[in-house]
């Protein structure tokens, strides 16, 4: 029997998606991006005008499973697996007609972060951060990594992957990424809030807005989120991509050539 990697939950047209992995930090790999992606379809299935995706623990996610990677065989396709699994939920997030709020408590660290950010509305603690340390580890960045340079700005992202510098909470709100930044202890109650707003309103607009306001900001994210997977896939096969993940994972640093 396979673990269980989310919980969901659907009342009164909000479905709610939890990642429930967090004594591990909720890394993502390929099982779990597709038990992520068939609550999402599931969600849609039951027609869902609000889709709340949450986490336990201390963080939103770690990102990928980096371990599994330094012992696949062929650890290019597995990391290719990964991506395009995670990126059929990103598109899911982003073309659905629900509003998708996601609620960030803590870090949210590479893939995790464009998860996070694929949601229309994100919610978050004073207590969020963000991370797209990919060139730390050797690899480029997947999960629409590169497409937040529509919200947060060329030279921000580019900050934030070459340099592996972390985004605060406050730095996200300043930005335009969070939509309501709270305390850990009203993030609970600020959630309920947004999701009865929203419920209340007009199903077929609040869908026709999302949608052509997503157009006008990326009309293709297919395209980009095949290029991410092609990238971060030959990137983990290349020696230098085994030689950072291999650090990170002995806690060294790492020597590239």
């Amino acid at each position: 029997m396979s673990q269980k990697y989310i919980d969901y939950t659907f009342a009164e047209g909000a479905a709610r998606i939890t990642l429930v992995n967090g004594d591990r930090g909720n890394p993502v790999h390929p099982e779990s991006a597709d038990q992520l992606l068939a609550t999402v379809l599931r969600a849609k299935a039951d027609g869902a005008r609000v889709i709340v995706l949450a986490s336990e623990g201390r963080f939103f996610s770690v990102g990928g499973a980096l371990d599994g990677f330094a012992v696949a065989e062929d650890p290019g396709a597995l990391l290719l697996e990964l991506a395009e699994g995670a990126h059929r939920v990103v598109t899911e997030l982003m073309r659905c007609d629900a509003i998708v709020v996601s609620v960030v408590q803590g870090t949210a660290a590479g893939i995790g972060f464009p998860i996070a950010a694929a949601a229309d509305i994100v919610l978050a603690a004073d207590s969020a951060k963000f991370s797209l340390a990919y060139a730390k580890v050797g690899l480029s960045p997947d999960g629409g990594g590169s497409m937040l340079v529509h919200t947060l700005g060329l030279h921000r992202v580019l900050r934030l992957a070459l340099l592996g510098d972390l985004l605060t909470a406050q730095e996200a709100y300043d930005a335009g990424l969070i939509a309501r930044l709270v305390s850990a202890d009203e993030l609970a109650s600020t959630v309920n809030t947004v999701v009865a707003g929203l419920l209340a309103g007009s199903a077929e607009a609040l869908a026709a807005t999302k949608r052509l306001v997503r157009d006008a900001a990326e009309p293709t994210p297919e395209s980009k989120l095949r290029k991410e997977a092609e990238s971060i896939s030959r990137l983990c096969g290349s020696a230098s991509g085994q030689e950072g993940i291999q650090a990170f994972l002995e806690k060294r640093v790492p020597q590239f050539n």
